[in-house]
């Protein structure tokens, strides 16, 4: 199987090719002899920078020539015929990201305490990210390159943070000169060879909004469907950032960005057949206002964004809803625990699990977390860390604690601030899983596993 992850950027010399993490046993990699440390630097006489160049170049062949620098130093060249489907049983090296060359007046980076994990410094700016987990770059700096692979090897889509298509402001929030801002031939170029656009705008009280913000939306969609849609996402500060020419984000801020585009997104739809420009989630929330219906967000093309996860989650609470009725859980009335969740989703949670526990006799608790370590003003689930759970402490009801697993790092269970998982249990003295819906109803609910994590 292929793998492939992001590392924080470290201070190294490039080496030729990319290396081999792990070879599973009796695959085609271990027939071969190769092995963990070895870095496969051609296929069939072609460069091999990193994962997808292998992958790209190993797509469809049968018969490869792979150049490869063992561990030990050694140069092999290895020939093989590979059989339709067949897996090579490779893990390759993670990837470190490109870095932003940007100085962007927003950036979540900057608002960082000195004590943040070195990961949370790292500002990419990757096309290759880019395509395989939808990371957003700017496009400012990007090289000749970096294009051409883009679109030989048709990595798309690509996640694009415009912001603003007035240059003046582009260049302003980016920290750049007007030039670099300019990408319109660069989105041109990539549109006219099929690469697909899904474009961002970090919205900025006072700076990219009001009528800025509906010229974007306009000049975006005017390239529909090779621009398929628009984010605009609310401006995130933390405690720690504190220039002067941001202005943080209120609800009546809010509502009057719901007010303005809610009839452009009518209008796109009428006249594109999809909304297009879709509003971050915290908009609604942090308005009051009723997230829009699940035929507002289409097939969800910017969920990853924060975009249609609230209504996602809705959905997908009913149909567990409807589940659990069709089945119900023994001895469910002796589930007694507490949910963690942010501040701004802590009300909606609230009523669906006060649903459930009406329904099913459950004794379910949600704690909605203030966020001390990076502010008040960040409010979302998955920025939640170590710290401020130990802080709410005394909000923990019950035999066990359930914590979103967007708040911790999907490779290991560690959060934001670094807290591990276990040190945090045993510093509660309580069962602490970092689970999502589905996987805490299948589990808790349904019984199949025992109450510790």
């Amino acid at each position: 199987m292929y793998e492939f992850a992001v590392t924080p950027a470290t201070t190294q010399i490039r080496r030729r090719g990319v290396e081999i993490a792990e070879v599973a046993a009796a695959s085609l990699a271990a027939e071969l002899e190769l092995e963990r440390g070895d870095r496969i630097v051609r296929v069939n006489g072609r460069a091999v920078r990193d994962y997808l160049d292998f992958r790209f170049q190993t797509s469809g062949e049968a018969e490869l020539t792979f150049d490869v620098v063992k561990h030990t130093g050694e140069e092999w060249e290895v020939e093989l015929e590979r059989g339709e489907g067949e897996d090579f049983g490779i893990t390759f090296e993670q990837i470190v990201p490109r870095q932003c060359a940007n100085d962007c007046l927003f950036c979540f980076c900057k608002g960082n305490p000195e004590d943040a994990r070195p990961a949370l410094r790292v500002r990419d700016e990757d096309v290759r990210l880019s395509f395989l987990y939808g990371n957003y770059t700017t496009l400012t700096s990007i090289t000749e390159e970096e294009m051409r692979r883009v679109i030989e090897q048709r990595m798309s889509p690509q996640y694009v943070s415009v912001h603003a298509t007035d240059l003046d402001v582009r260049a302003h929030l980016l920290g750049v000169d007007k030039k670099r801002a300019d990408i319109s031939a660069k989105l041109e170029r990539m549109m006219d060879a099929g690469i697909e656009i899904h474009a961002q705008v970090v919205l900025c009280p006072n700076i990219n909004d009001g009528a800025i913000l509906e010229r974007t939306i306009r000049d975006l969609a005017a390239r529909h469907p090779q621009i398929i849609s628009c984010a605009v996402v609310p401006l995130g500060l933390t405690k720690y950032n504190t220039d002067s020419r941001l202005t943080r984000v209120t609800p009546e801020w809010c509502q009057s960005v719901i007010r303005q585009i809610t009839p452009l997104q009518k209008e796109l739809r009428a006249r594109l057949g999809t909304t297009f420009a879709f509003l971050g989630d915290e908009i609604y929330l942090r308005a009051g206002r009723p997230v829009p219906s699940r035929k507002h967000y289409g097939d969800y093309p910017q969920i990853e964004d924060g975009i249609g996860m609230v209504r996602s989650f809705y959905n997908e609470f009913e149909q567990l809803r409807r589940q659990l009725h069709r089945r119900p859980p023994q001895n469910v009335r002796r589930v007694n625990g507490t949910i963690l969740t942010g501040e701004l989703f802590a009300p909606i949670l609230r009523n669906l699990i006060g649903s459930l526990n009406e329904q099913f006799g459950t004794k379910l608790h949600v704690a909605g977390i203030e966020n001390r370590y990076f502010g008040a003003d960040i409010t979302v689930a998955g920025l939640l860390t170590g710290s401020d759970l130990l802080a709410a402490r005394d909000q923990i009801e019950g035999d066990f604690a359930i914590l979103p697993s967007a708040a911790v790092k999907s490779d290991e269970p560690v959060m934001l601030d670094g807290m591990n998982l276990s040190d945090m249990e045993r510093r509660l003295s309580i069962p602490l899983h970092a689970w999502d819906l589905s996987t805490f109803v299948n589990s808790k609910l349904q019984g199949k596993i025992s109450a510790n994590p």
